[in-house]
């Protein structure tokens, strides 16, 4: 997925995946993932997508700072 934010580019395929996280399993309506990503220039944001009843019912590209992005991935770790 691509999209701009800010004047900027947030691609999946030209940035580097870090972490995803897959809550369910495929197909299930309430199941999602969030997969971080840092692009070539140093900056982070996280790719949402999920089923229907998830928190995440649409797929879309949210930006972060790098210090969410270091929150994020602890709260993975936990």
């Amino acid at each position: 997925m691509k999209t701009i934010l800010c004047n900027r580019v947030y691609d999946t395929e030209t940035a580097t995946l870090v972490r995803k996280v897959a809550v369910g399993t495929f197909g299930d309506p309430a199941g999602y993932e969030e997969s971080l990503y840092q692009t070539p220039e140093g900056l982070y944001f996280i790719y949402e997508n999920g089923g229907a009843d998830s928190v995440h019912p649409t797929e879309r590209i949210r930006r972060i700072s790098e210090k969410k992005a270091k929150e994020w991935l602890a709260v993975q770790d936990d």
